[in-house]
């Protein structure tokens, strides 16, 4: 088949893929010559994946022609009504052939099976995998080795090994390696590892969870102990007040978002093939969870589109179901596994995991509030109907090519039914997927309703949703005015529109987190698996919120929960709204000048004799040279210079030692330019542990910090009375510094498509 046959559906992918999207795909995801040329337009890519996985099709019905399939699966993808995870778009019909997105491999008590894991998931992260641990079986710290009578390092030490090679692993040139790294609640080293990134320069190629136990829970809601064991051999070591180990829990998601936590009973409660093995921890975002050695490929159903005349189209939607389940059951056929067990493993079970893109689009098309119980109705309704749908297709492609290998001993066989996949159904975050597609992430609200996207002559041009951009135009209340007042705050909160447009047209940040967890376990409902969702807290939110949105999860039955508080990690990117200064009265008082726009005062004059202090820093670019001069107010100018003349990273530290200089003038504080400088990487990071330096930014931010006596860059030395309150804050995508999403367990950025996930 040749894009040239295609014929209209090739200029109808044209058409709908948005000049984000193309971007995307020509940057990650099509085939490129060494000098990086595209070899393919999108509709090639298409073709290829399409062709490639209907191979599979040959090994049932040797003697058919492939020509239908291969048209249906290209027809499926190219109208944007499903689309594979990324490993499938990226290595299908190419040499590497590795389709999965999750997997999970164990790690045991011994020497040789840590590093073996290690070398493991190196593997899976260069074929484009995340892996997912369980660090449960490793005996505690101070426990003996009696191989060696000396004493264990324990589980944290070990996963900061993990981190530090993942970190060297480029994943199929297009993706840092990602891990989830889980921990029962029940092992001694428990504490260390809820502590264990409370620093946020550490384990950062980690998303970690704590594996929740029904004992716990049932002592955390009673007030009660439960035991500590060690896994050696399960003996009692001690016991612990469940309350305060939860509250641990909740102040540490509360600050920066980790750990999540895992209902590890509800895994297994579900887990299809108990006799297989036991469920110990999923794929990096949580939705997916696996025995150890399993993969498993995903897919999602663009939701957006599956509409008819103001309803949803459940014919549409069968149809796209059907051929879903066709392609995912193919791809497992067709996989190049990276390890010999993964294949024996994902072949005996032969999951798949079809979920959703684009529902909060489809809410909006609707007229119907994500925050409302019209929404979860729909909720349940759409998905209960995907999930029965994809159990008869993999009824009907059971009684063709047989059922999964583990089937007898399955709870598939205790129900009757002969399918051909133990699971069937995963909500994965979809983060660069939906931006080909051009929807909203899996079930997350939509992130912001309009934004600014800044064209090649520095022209700032408001991009509004279509479905929002439309209706004010109906109305007559589209202006430039409002869209770029609306890309300011990223929502309709706070302006002048009707209000049954506010109601509809919600954002992430407009959802209440007990609305989040509520849409959460209607889906879950309908799941084979996990559902990958972040629960989005406004900055002010105390820990108190995130415990009661923990104790709910837990009573609506979801298998796990991520939160993120806007702003609570030091990488955040503000965009200020207003500049407040405090008056004699300690109100906030805003000094305007021409325009109304805000004025901030600048510091006399430089002084001629200024005191100074010069620090040097080894980077991976050589020595920078850190000089921070200061007058009576305090620090008053930054001279960054490398050791070796000229070059880009001279002249960019030159450049930022400016700009904290101008900064500094205008009042800044230390600590706020620490929080920002700190924990930027780049491809050349030095050294080891919490004395790394990750760049010549973050080097900069140290010098700083070692100055100021900051520790972590929060806190410390304050200049001036200038407060700077978040309008909308956002992480820095740390590719094109645009605006991060924390949505689905996953950060991705729209504007240039990375993602920590597919």
């Amino acid at each position: 088949m040749t894009v040239a046959e295609l014929g209209h559906l090739v200029a109808e992918l044209d058409r709908r893929l948005s000049p984000s999207a193309k971007k995307v795909l020509e940057k990650r995801y099509l085939k490129r010559t060494a000098e990086g040329v595209p070899l393919e337009v999108p509709a090639d890519m298409l073709a290829r994946v399409a062709e490639n996985i209907a191979q599979a099709d040959l090994l049932y019905r040797p003697d058919e022609s492939l020509d239908p399939v291969i048209n249906e699966f290209f027809a499926v993808m190219a109208n944007l009504e499903f689309l594979p995870n990324t490993p499938t778009l990226m290595n299908a019909g190419r040499e590497l052939q590795q389709l999965s997105a999750c997997f999970v491999l164990p790690v045991d008590d011994s020497m040789e099976s840590i590093f073996g894991a290690i070398r493991d998931a190196a593997l899976v992260h260069q074929s484009g995998g995340g892996t997912g641990f369980s660090f449960s079986r490793l005996r505690p710290k101070n426990d003996l080795v009696k191989s060696t009578m000396g004493v264990a390092s324990g589980p944290v030490s070990f996963m900061r090994v993990f981190d530090m090679a993942t970190e060297t692993i480029k994943q199929g040139g297009t993706r840092r390696g990602a891990n989830m790294g889980i921990l029962r609640v029940d092992h001694p080293d428990i504490l260390e590892f809820i502590r264990a990134k409370e620093d946020e320069h550490i384990l950062n190629n980690f998303n970690i969870s704590v594996g929740v136990t029904e004992e716990f829970m049932a002592a955390v809601l009673t007030g009660g102990e439960y035991a500590l064991r060690n896994p050696r051999d399960k003996k009692e070591v001690g016991r612990l007040n469940a309350r305060e180990v939860f509250d641990l829990i909740v102040d540490l998601a509360w600050k920066n978002g980790e750990p999540g936590i895992v209902f590890l009973d509800r895994l297994n409660r579900d887990n299809p093939t108990p006799k297989a093995g036991e469920i110990e921890s999923t794929n990096p975002c949580g939705e997916q969870p696996l025995l150890p050695y399993e993969s498993c490929n995903l897919g999602s159903i663009n939701l957006a589109i599956m509409l008819k005349d103001g309803a949803v189209d459940y014919d549409r939607l069968r149809r796209v179901t059907r051929t879903a389940v066709h392609f995912l059951d193919n791809v497992i056929d067709m996989n190049k596994y990276p390890l010999p067990e993964i294949g024996t493993m994902t072949k005996s079970n032969r999951k798949v995991g079809l979920g959703v893109m684009g529902w909060a689009d489809m809410l909006v098309e609707l007229g119907v509030g994500y925050n409302s119980d019209q929404a979860i109705k729909l909720a349940h309704d759409v998905m209960g109907f995907i999930h029965q749908e994809a159990i008869k297709m993999s009824e009907e492609l059971a009684a063709e090519r047989g059922t999964f290998p583990n089937w007898e001993e399955s709870t598939w066989a205790a129900k009757g039914k002969k399918v051909r996949n133990a699971t069937l159904t995963t909500i994965a975050p979809t983060g660069t997927i939906s931006i080909i597609a051009g929807v909203s992430s899996g079930i997350e609200p939509i992130f912001a309703l309009a934004f600014v996207r800044n064209v090649m002559d520095n022209t700032e041009l408001p991009e509004a949703h279509p479905a929002l951009e439309g209706v004010l135009k109906d109305r007559g209340l589209y202006t430039p005015d409002l869209m770029k007042s609306i890309a300011a705050v990223g929502g309709l909160h706070d302006m002048d529109v009707p209000e049954d447009l506010k109601k509809v047209y919600v954002t992430a940040h407009d959802v209440s987190p007990e609305w989040h967890i509520r849409m959460q376990a209607a889906f879950q409902d309908h799941i084979d698996n996990a559902v990958s969702k972040t629960v989005n807290f406004s900055n002010s939110a105390k820990p108190e919120d995130v415990e009661r949105v923990y104790l709910l999860a837990y009573e609506l039955g979801v298998k796990g929960v991520t939160i993120y508080r806007d702003g609570s990690r030091q990488e955040q990117v503000l965009n200020i709204g207003e500049v407040n200064r405090k008056g004699d009265n300690g109100q906030a008082q805003m000094q305007l000048g021409a325009g109304g726009q805000p004025v901030m005062p600048v510091r006399a004059s430089r002084s001629p004799v200024l005191r100074g202090e010069t620090r040097e820093k080894t980077t991976g670019c050589g020595s920078l040279y850190v000089t921070v001069n200061e007058d009576d107010f305090g620090p008053r100018e930054v001279f960054a210079n490398m050791g070796k003349a000229g070059g880009c990273a001279a002249a960019s530290t030159e450049a930022l030692g400016r700009l904290i200089s101008l900064a500094f003038r205008y009042g800044v504080p230390p600590d706020k330019i620490v929080k920002q400088l700190r924990g930027i990487r780049c491809h050349v990071p030095l050294g080891f542990g919490p004395n790394q330096i990750l760049s010549c930014p973050d080097a900069i931010g140290k010098a700083l910090a070692d100055k100021y006596h900051l520790s972590n860059g929060d806190g410390g030395h304050s200049v001036g009375q200038l407060e700077m309150p978040i309008a909308y804050a956002q992480g820095a995508c740390p590719e094109c510094g645009g605006a991060i999403e924390h949505e689905g367990g996953c950060m991705v950025c729209r504007a240039c498509g990375y993602s920590k996930c597919s």
